[in-house]
């Protein structure tokens, strides 16, 4: 089965494509994972994503495309394959469809107030980077982390202001394709604010 996820960050795509991953026996291919193979590679389109992102530009749509392209190509694929992070604009999945077909697009819908809920809570150790949260997973002492006894910090990027703006270029970006594929009839709504094992119940039912 070809499956794309789609959801804000925080929506738990990560935790539910390692699960789909056992269930369906297909890979999960992120952005991320496929631009650092290709860096490991050092493939041509691998040295081209290296020093675009040394520069600190994003990546574009073709070298993005290209890197997909180059992944679903592969032995593993041939069963199926969970993309994550990728397409995030129109033209993206425009280029998709010419050299691969989907099944369904599992869109995981959560609102925004949750989303700042999970990650706003989540507390990080200053010392090993190990990761807890002050509601799902607190640690023995406050601010004080279980493995190395590190402080406890909230990163910039899970503060309030940082995941609300994470949260608006999302929604821009991210519409489109939600009306897009909706119009292809592939969309398929699961609700991602149940705790983990309910929304796996769920996805389950969904794919049949």
């Amino acid at each position: 089965m070809k499956l794309i996820f789609l959801g804000p960050p925080g929506a738990g795509k990560g935790t539910l494509a390692a699960k789909a991953v056992d269930i369906l026996n297909v890979p999960h291919i992120s952005t991320g994972n496929i631009f650092r193979a290709a860096i490991a590679a050092a493939s041509p389109l691998g040295l081209k994503v290296k020093s675009i992102l040394d520069s600190g530009a994003l990546v574009d749509d073709d070298t993005t495309i290209g890197l997909v392209r180059e992944r679903l190509a592969e032995t593993d694929t041939q069963k199926g394959y969970i993309l994550d992070g990728f397409p995030r604009t129109i033209p993206q999945a425009e280029a998709l469809s010419e050299f691969s077909q989907v099944d369904k697009v599992v869109n995981f819908d959560i609102p925004d107030t949750a989303v700042v809920e999970r990650l706003g809570g989540r507390r990080t150790c200053r010392k090993c980077g190990a990761n807890f949260h002050i509601h799902f997973g607190k640690p023995k002492k406050e601010n004080v982390c279980d493995h190395c006894e590190g402080e406890l910090y909230t990163r910039d990027d899970d503060k309030e202001e940082a995941i609300k703006k994470r949260l608006e270029v999302y929604r821009e970006q991210t519409a489109p394709l939600i009306d897009h594929y909706r119009k292809k009839d592939l969309l398929v709504d699961i609700d991602a604010t149940p705790k983990v094992d309910e929304v796996v119940e769920n996805f389950k039912k969904s794919m049949g």
